[in-house]
């Protein structure tokens, strides 16, 4: 098929294509782990052997083993160039720094002050039950057993405390 296919056969690109596209399909898929992106992979490869047929030698290798190396090789290439497209003079000028402005940290500060302020003035169980279910995430769970107390205590610790930081915040 591929000697039809260096002739410019149309008929037996059709036929190698419905023969072997699952099959290069698969491998696009597997090496990129994006369909999208495997189905224009997949396009690249037909165009290459389309282009590329007449280089084909049956005494290397087979068909199917030609097409899957093209298929495995543009799907890295793709990866590759992911990883390491340049961005050109107009993109960059569209790039926001998202960081914050100086104006923006020093308010940050302030509100940070305040917080710490507000917290200061939980009682000191409180305060580090609070600390503990914002910054590492536990559950009321798994802070009412490190604290080794209820599992209402610690619902009601915490309630309790985000209503005294919410008062004390909005003063």
């Amino acid at each position: 098929m591929l000697s039809a296919v260096a002739l410019r056969d149309r008929a037996a690109f059709e036929t190698l294509y419905r023969r072997t596209s699952p099959k290069l399909f698969a491998i696009c898929l597997k090496v990129l782990r994006d369909r999208s992106e495997a189905e224009d992979t997949l396009q690249d490869v037909y165009v290459t052997a389309w282009n590329q047929a007449a280089t084909f030698n049956p005494q290397l290798s087979s068909a199917m083993t030609w097409l899957g190396t093209i298929a495995r090789n543009r799907a890295i290439d793709r990866i590759r160039r992911r990883r390491t497209q340049p961005l050109d003079e107009a993109a960059t000028e569209e790039i926001v720094d998202e960081a914050p402005t100086p104006a923006a940290l020093a308010q940050l500060s302030e509100e940070r002050q305040r917080l710490e302020h507000c917290l200061q003035a939980l009682p000191d169980t409180q305060r580090h039950a609070v600390r503990e279910a914002f910054f590492t995430g536990s559950s009321y769970a798994e802070l009412a057993a490190r604290m080794s107390v209820p599992l209402g205590t610690m619902k009601s610790w915490i309630r309790r405390s985000l209503m005294q930081l919410k008062s004390c915040l909005e003063r």
